[in-house]
């Protein structure tokens, strides 16, 4: 034990674990605490907007492996974290939020931004540490790091800010990390039986795999059995896009090689994935998912287990162990899947080539509305599909993206390819809008050397676009695609087959995204002729990792829309007032 001050207890603990970055706007609240933050190694990078620096920490988080923080001023600087904390969990990132509180002494009494900070976070955490006596400040800090680990999700750190002041005795708790292991054997042998009995066996390769440093693992497994690859939803950096066996991402505008080939699997070994239900649902007019397939779900998370999908066998294990374990018990095994892998590789070559042989041809969006927009469009506006190919053509070795939610971004599913994981970075289930930017100058802050880019639409874009001021104050230079259509994509295709082209809230207005950067010290291309889409990303990558400078690269697209994002979720109107039945519905036609 040592004497010291809570504030000084708090920093110790966040230094034992190893904490170098910290993203956030100062403030009275832990003003104590911040002003010893460099001489213990931590650099505070202060943000524009608190929820930037949540999503900067989650970027951190993803591409290290370890943890992200964020902190702000008690009351609204912490109320701004709630959306990018939602993100970061259903990322399974360990991020933890310091939410420095107001002082014990005027809780309850209404003060200066005064809110009961805890449940603004409880459906977004897995652990939520109150310091409830100054003195305990190192082992709620340390706790919390340890949780947000084994959890692999954010953890809040919830000090009222009058607890900073206190001194006393302090021990720094040393960082604890858990193993994880293989699950139980009975589930392991029964795993291996069904794998035996496989006559088209198929993995998708999940999340999971990425968290777990499980690639090579499962690279073996799919060697061994011969087995086609798949992509979980969002997570295209859990498999290398150049191996044979990889066939591309399951779910939302996703790779119709992945699909045909899944649905003719008879066992699905699906390795560190949830299976969640917006990354299974029908797509391409397919509905691929094989219904008769025994499932096999590996999940480091007992409660995932048959959530989503009916499974024949249930492994609670991480997903390196239980791959590399799988594989060893399969190794020397009779399998009824050997003598068909020839046919079954011929079979993912010619899939793969066919899917790729349609995107080389897809060049626009074929639907009424769409061929409207293309007619209509000004002189110089460029195919989104189009300027993903040449984009994807262009993009650097050992590059990082993030996407955005949206129509284009959305499309972009299906041109993401990686040869590495902890590459690509998405909102998954939560899909907000103006993620994708501040999450790719977290990654970038945590991978200096790795190249970072960022796509996003006119709409989101403009969420998150003051952010270019943290890249250009703080040298962390990232390339930014924004796809300029001057309308919101996704919620428009919606009003487009169910609501009869009446367009509420739908057009944006024409920026200048090139001058904007400019004006916020950054620089700015704008691109609307196909073949200067590659060049520019190339010139840019160089301006960032050569010269540390930021590029904004702005896109002029065609208003043609993708497939629709929420088919799922939608139906005819009905209408049954005279006044709305003029809109030309017949009110009892669903």
């Amino acid at each position: 034990m040592a004497r010291m001050t809570a504030s000084e207890a708090f920093v110790e603990t966040m230094a034992a674990n190893g904490v170098k970055d910290i993203f956030g706007i100062m403030g009275s609240a832990f003003m104590d605490a911040m002003d010893i933050f460099e001489p213990a190694g931590i650099r505070l990078i202060p943000v524009v907007h608190e929820q930037g620096a949540a999503h900067m920490a989650d970027g951190y988080s993803r591409v290290s492996g370890r943890h992200g923080v964020c902190i702000g001023q008690n009351g609204p600087g912490i109320s701004n974290c709630v959306t990018a904390i939602a993100a970061a969990y259903w990322a399974h990132s360990p991020v933890v939020i310091i939410t420095p509180e107001a002082g014990t002494g005027g809780i309850g009494l209404g003060g200066f931004q005064e809110t009961n900070q805890l449940p603004m976070f409880q459906e977004f955490t897995k652990y939520q540490g109150h310091v409830v006596n100054p003195m305990r400040m190192a082992e709620f800090t340390g706790r919390c790091f340890d949780r947000a680990m084994s959890e692999m999700a954010p953890a809040q750190l919830n000090i009222p800010r009058d607890y900073f002041y206190a001194d006393g005795e302090f021990t720094i708790p040393e960082p604890r990390r858990i193993d994880r292991g293989t699950g139980g054997e009975e589930t392991l042998n029964e795993a291996t039986n069904l794998i035996a009995e496989a006559k088209f066996p198929v993995i998708v390769s999940g999340g999971g795999v990425v968290m777990a440093g499980a690639v090579e693992e499962c690279k073996a497994l799919a060697e061994r059995l011969g087995a086609p690859v798949v992509n979980s939803y969002l997570h295209n950096d859990s498999f290398p896009a150049s191996h044979e066996l990889w066939c591309g991402p399951l779910g939302y505008q996703g790779s119709k090689a992945a699909m045909k080939l899944i649905s003719q699997a008879d066992v699905v070994i699906a390795l560190g994935t949830r299976l969640g239900p917006f990354g299974t649902l029908p797509q391409h007019n397919m509905d691929y998912w094989p219904k008769e397939a025994k499932i096999i779900q590996i999940d480091a998370d007992h409660k995932m287990l048959g959530l989503v999908k009916p499974i024949t066998v249930g492994i609670c294990g991480d997903a390196k162990a239980v791959a590399e374990a799988l594989t060893s018990k399969l190794s020397n095994a009779s399998l009824a899947c050997d003598s068909s892998k020839t046919e079954r590789a011929n079979k993912i070559a010619a899939e793969k080539s066919d899917w790729e042989k349609e995107l080389d041809e897809w060049i626009h969006e074929t639907d009424p509305y769409s061929m409207d927009m293309i007619k209509d469009a000004e002189e110089g506006w460029l195919h989104p599909r189009q300027v993903l190919r040449e984009l994807e053509k262009a993009m650097p070795e050992d590059v990082m993206v993030s996407t955005d939610i949206g129509n284009i971004n959305s499309v972009a599913n299906s041109y993401l390819r990686f040869e590495k994981p902890r590459s690509f970075f998405a909102a998954m289930s939560w899909g907000n809008c103006g993620y994708a930017f501040p999450t790719i100058i977290g990654a970038k802050a945590a991978a200096p050397h790795r190249p970072a880019i960022s796509y996003a639409g006119d709409g989101a874009w403009a969420m998150s676009m003051v952010e270019t001021m943290t890249c250009v104050r703080h040298d962390i230079p990232v390339t930014a695609v924004v796809f300029h259509n001057c309308h919101w994509g996704a919620e428009k295709k919606n009003q487009v087959d169910f609501y009869d082209r009446r367009f509420v809230a739908a057009e944006l207005t024409d920026q200048d995204f090139v001058k904007i950067a400019n004006s916020m010290g950054a620089e700015g291309i704008m691109v609307d002729k196909l073949e200067d889409v590659g060049p520019a990303l190339k010139k840019a990558i160089d301006m960032q990792m050569n010269d540390k400078k930021t590029t904004i690269i702005e896109i002029m697209c065609t208003r043609e829309l993708g497939d629709p994002f929420r088919k799922d979720a939608l139906s005819k109107p009905v209408r049954f007032l005279d006044k709305y039945k003029d809109y030309g519905y017949n009110p009892l036609h669903r």
